[in-house]
């Protein structure tokens, strides 16, 4: 399973990417200036989401309410469906 997201943030021109690819265990973020972050596992990148990112961050709100619903249920479910 894999779950990829794009987001345009206003602090750069590149957007933010969060993955999650279980088949290749790769749990990663890579932000607008080119840095990332890498974890463990999903939950620690979710948690790490949660704590770091806000709507208030992205040029679309929506899109970033949207990933959080599915990193959430996917944390309270496994799944993101």
């Amino acid at each position: 399973m894999k779950m990829e997201f794009s987001l345009s943030s206003f602090d750069g021109a590149l957007p933010v990417e969060v993955t999650i690819d279980e088949d290749n265990g790769r749990y990663m973020i890579r932000k607008s200036d080119r840095s990332g972050e890498y974890f463990n596992s999903p939950l620690e990148l979710i948690q790490w989401v949660k704590a770091h990112f806000h709507e208030d961050d992205f040029c679309h709100p929506d899109e970033f309410r949207r990933m959080l619903e599915k990193l959430t249920d996917y944390e309270l479910n496994g799944s993101y469906y």
